[in-house]
Order: structure tokens, then sequence, then C-alpha cells
């Protein structure tokens, strides 16, 4: 059995050794010589059979170029030298002349806009020259500046202040005289309050107001201090709805 199997691998190696190269033939080891040939071969025929002239592809001559016609002269006509005129006068011509052309045309003349604004002649007289001295000097002077000022001193009115009107119908406790009269500050009980939950009472109805100044106000005047029909007054100090006099106390001391 030994012996077969050596003899079967001597066979497969013996084979393998008769395989030819399986690149010959091909043309991958001979490919850079074969296109150094097809090289050398066109190079020789380049040099044997080199271009043609121009003669053998056509015997057509060419025609001579034909010269252009000479521009007819210019006839020139003398003209006087037009007048020097001012910019003024240039301004006003040109806007002649441009509002002819469209009128020719039947083009519609252009309208000003704030964005192109028309052009301002020089020399207008609506224009004002307030600021130039020499015209100014010209049409014044120092007697009629004293007219001016007297004219306008006699169109001056002075008018003398009124008393101010008194104010009519219902009015209300003034906030800020009670603060300047009162001396305590919040929270000193100076005023008896009887009740069942006053302090209920006082949060429910402080909070329908709008500040603590209509709190204050409508407290004074439904008789208060010392009268507290809506309990916005808990704590008898005379303020409330915690009504604050600091600040006008203040006020008056700055």
């Amino acid at each position: 059995m030994r012996f077969a199997i050596t003899a079967l691998a001597l066979i497969i190696l013996g084979a393998c050794a008769q395989v030819p190269d399986s690149a010959a033939g091909v043309g991958f080891n001979n490919s850079l010589e074969a296109q150094r040939a097809r090289d050398a071969a066109l190079s020789q025929q380049r040099a044997v059979s080199p271009l043609p002239p121009p003669t053998a592809i056509s015997n057509e001559q060419l025609a001579a170029p034909t010269a252009l016609p000479a521009a007819a002269p210019v006839a020139t006509v003398a003209t006087a030298a037009p007048a020097p005129q001012s910019e003024g006068d240039a301004i006003i011509q040109a806007a002649a002349s441009l509002s002819e052309t469209q009128a020719n045309s039947g083009v519609a003349p252009l309208q000003a806009s704030p964005s192109n604004p028309a052009p301002q002649i020089i020399g207008n007289p609506g224009i004002s020259d307030e600021n130039d001295f020499a015209a100014v000097a010209e049409r014044e002077s120092i007697q009629s500046d004293a007219a001016r000022i007297e004219q306008n001193r006699a169109q001056y009115l002075v008018v003398a202040p009124t008393a101010v009107p008194t104010r009519t119908g219902n009015e209300q406790p003034n906030i800020v005289q009670y603060a300047l009269e009162t001396r305590h500050p919040r929270g000193t009980r100076l005023y008896s309050r009887t009740g069942i939950n006053l302090a209920a009472r006082s949060q429910r109805n402080c909070a329908t107001y709008p500040s603590s100044d209509q709190a204050q106000i409508d407290f004074l005047a439904n008789g208060g201090p010392r009268r507290d029909r809506k309990a916005l007054d808990p704590d008898g100090d005379g303020y409330a709805c915690a009504w604050d006099p600091t600040p006008f106390r203040a006020a008056v001391q700055n």
C-alpha cells in the first residue's frame, strides 16, 4: 500500500514538470518588442513617403485679393464757431431740443421723480438767494431791518395767565393731604375694629380695587378712618388695603 502511494506521487510530479510555460505564445512577453517593431516600421514609412506638396493636391490658382473701393471724400462745410453761452442757457437749449425730439418721435416726455429730480436752472428767479450776501445787501439795509423788527414787536401778543378753574362736582378725598396730615407709621393701631373674620373680608374686598390708592380714596369717602364698613382696614391704622403714605411724605421732604 505504501509503495502504491509513493508511485502515484512520483507520477504526478513528473506530469507537472512537463507542463509548458502557460504565458508562452500569448504575447505578454513579446508585447514590448512588438510595440518597438511597429514604431520602427512607421518611422521608415514616413521617411520613404513624405507629405506631398500643396501643388500635388490641387492645381487651382488662388485669385488675387481685390482692393476695396476708395471711400468718397467727405465734404467739409465751414461753420461759424458757436457763440459762448452761459450754463443756464445751455441747459434751457438742451431741454428744448429734447422736448422737440420727443414730440417728433411720439414718445411721452419723462416726468421728474424723487429719485430723478428735475435739473435746476442757474439764474432762475424762483430760487431763493438768501444765502447770497451781495444779493441781500442790494435790497436790504439797516433801516429796513429796524422797521421789520418794529413790525414784529407790534404783532407780538402777551397772553396773561388766568386762575385755575375750581373743580365742580363731587370731590374725592385727597390722599396726598391725608398722608401729610398724619404722622404715625403703618401698623399703628389707632381705631377700633369689630367684626367676624375681618382678615378674610379685607382680602376679598381689597381685591376689587385696581390699586391701593383707589382703596384708600374709597375708604376715606365712606367714613374712614374712624368707620370701616367694608373691612378695608382690619388693623385700625387708618390705611386701607396696605396703602403706604411714606412716598408722599418723602416727596415733600426732598
